[in-house]
């Protein structure tokens, strides 16, 4: 599973797709719950984004 999760198509569909929802999420959720949405949604791309970011240096190093 950890491979799955750690594969680069992945990191992108997380990254994106988060990204997405946490951008939409207070507009179309109303009050605390789409805040909390947004910020929940926000914080799993950020760390997909993060990932993404190693392993390019990682890549580019090697």
């Amino acid at each position: 599973m950890k491979s799955l999760l750690s594969s680069r198509p992945v990191l992108w569909f997380l990254f994106l797709f988060n990204l997405a929802v946490a951008v939409v999420a207070p507009f179309v959720v109303d009050g605390a719950q789409g805040v909390m949405t947004a910020v929940g949604m926000g914080v799993v791309s950020l760390g997909a984004g993060i990932s993404l970011a190693r392993d390019r240096g990682r890549r580019v190093s090697a």
